[in-house]
């Protein structure tokens, strides 16, 4: 029987690419092909499997002259299938839009036109990592992922311990990329359940109308396409582990059904009404503030504190010091084993710049960085200048309340000018002075008025610095 060919997902609104690539990808590839962010996550919902890898441009409708959409789409594809590898194929391609899509999750940005024969290489190469990865779980600790020497990584190697046998509900919280996965695995696999089954629901990947019959099964002729009967994801977990990723994107009105379950293991298929029982125990994870979540009417607050009997708190990569320099070795020497190449080194320079860079993008970022280190710089020595052309220096995630002491100031200035090798006053100025009066517009619905009063200045100066960088005709 022939081999399925690998699944490819294009994302880009001008048609005549959309057919040419296609055309010349097809032979390779099963290509789908979608036109916005929108109908790719539609497109993602209806695919049995999500694909192994996606393209995308940045300039999607409805702002195609700007890459919000394209970011946008990097982080909702990596939401619904995190091992997805996703290269971006785009004209709005100056560096700042480069290394951020690569921080967000990207593998790699080729800037339009690319040649046909260039980027199959590159789709191939992105294949072929995501193949080892799939093949070759990546274990560095014993029967768990977790690595890491700092206090923030032993903390949460001892609480994944402390909680692995507890028949009580966890939530892991954490950012995107920062590996809450891993530790709903953990969780499993040092637990007297490690040898019973071990589920995972991502509750962002599946049509809103899907998750029900997908959790508890259904009957035959329950609905249009049930043709036979089948059990759903907490039967077929039963003893075992169940884990609900992106918990917060559960639709509201099964919260209560799982709400049931979590509270007396009962529960019913769709179209039927004997009850079934399941001694499934949940795991889930979510990059949201459920508490707002609970403020904005979007979930339960009784189901809340069912699922947060104990609560995992996933540090981000910011905040786990020589732990960098850890997962840099690891990525690293598994890369090398992949590829069969010469492992790079950083020299001095570079240390200290990775040391410093804060990766918005967490674990995920710095895996992908590393791939791309390992292709270009096979046996070499890697400068700073050459790692920070690898960085997301551009959008420097400092602190969400800038200092008012002089010297924390001071550090953090320093920081800063560590990441830069062309830092130019100037620049960035105007970029924090963009951030803070687009901030302004959105929190005003942009009303400039009092956007103005906000940010204290007058409304005929806030018009003029405005004049340089915004479409002044959308506000009022």
């Amino acid at each position: 029987m022939p081999q399925s060919k690998p699944s490819l997902l294009i994302v880009d609104d001008d048609a005549l690419i959309t057919d040419t690539l296609h055309f010349v990808l097809s032979r390779d590839f099963e290509v789908y092909v979608a036109d916005s962010r929108p109908q790719a996550a539609s497109l993602m919902r209806q695919m049995d499997q999500p694909p192994q890898l996606a393209l995308v441009d940045l300039g999607l409708p409805p702002l195609p002259h700007r890459p919000d959409e394209g970011f946008k789409l990097i982080g909702e594809l990596l939401a619904r299938a995190p091992e997805i590898k996703i290269v971006v194929l785009s004209g709005q391609n100056d560096d700042t839009n480069a290394r951020h899509a690569r921080a967000l999750g990207a593998v790699e940005f080729i800037p339009k036109p690319c040649e046909p024969e260039r980027l199959k290489s590159l789709l191939f190469d992105a294949l072929r990592i995501h193949e080892a990865e799939q093949s070759k779980e990546i274990k560095p600790d014993r029967g768990c992922d977790i690595l890491g020497a700092s206090l923030n990584a032993e903390k949460l190697r001892h609480q994944i311990r402390q909680f692995a046998d507890a028949p009580f509900p966890v939530l892991i919280e954490g950012e995107s990329g920062s590996g809450k996965e891993l530790v709903a695995g953990c969780l499993h696999r040092l637990s007297v359940r490690a040898k019973k089954p071990y589920l995972a629901l991502n509750c962002a990947a599946i049509s809103p109308s899907l998750v029900e019959p997908t959790l508890f099964g259904y009957s035959k002729g329950a609905f249009t396409g049930a043709t036979a009967s089948r059990a759903g994801y907490f039967e077929d977990a039963n003893d075992g582990t169940l884990f609900l990723d992106e918990i917060g994107e559960l639709p509201v009105e099964l919260q209560a059904k799982l709400l049931r379950v979590l509270e007396n293991g009962e529960f019913q298929r769709v179209g039927e009404t004997q009850p079934r029982h399941s001694n499934a125990r949940i795991v889930a994870a979510t990059n949201r503030d459920l508490r707002q979540e609970i403020k904005a009417g979007r979930f339960r607050a009784d189901l809340y504190h069912r699922l947060s009997v104990f609560t995992v708190s996933v540090p981000p990569l910011r905040e786990l010091g020589e732990d960098k320099a850890l997962l840099l070795e690891h990525f690293r020497d598994f890369y090398v084993r992949q590829s069969g190449g010469a492992p790079f080194r950083l020299d001095a320079a570079a240390e200290r710049v990775w040391q410093a860079y804060p990766f918005p993008g967490n674990v995920r970022e710095l895996r992908n960085i590393v791939i791309r280190l390992v292709t270009k710089y096979a046996g070499q020595s890697v400068s700073r200048e050459a790692l920070q052309a690898e960085l997301d220096t551009e959008a420097d995630t400092l602190p969400e309340m800038l200092p008012s002491d002089p010297g924390a100031m001071q550090e953090l200035a320093k920081k800063h000018l560590q990441l830069h090798a062309n830092f130019n006053l100037d620049q960035t100025l105007k970029q924090w002075e963009q951030a803070y009066v687009e901030a302004a517009l959105k929190l005003t619905h942009g009303n400039l008025s009092q956007a103005a009063k906000l940010l204290g200045v007058n409304r005929t100066t806030l018009y003029s610095r405005m004049q340089t960088y915004t479409n002044l005709d959308q506000y009022q």
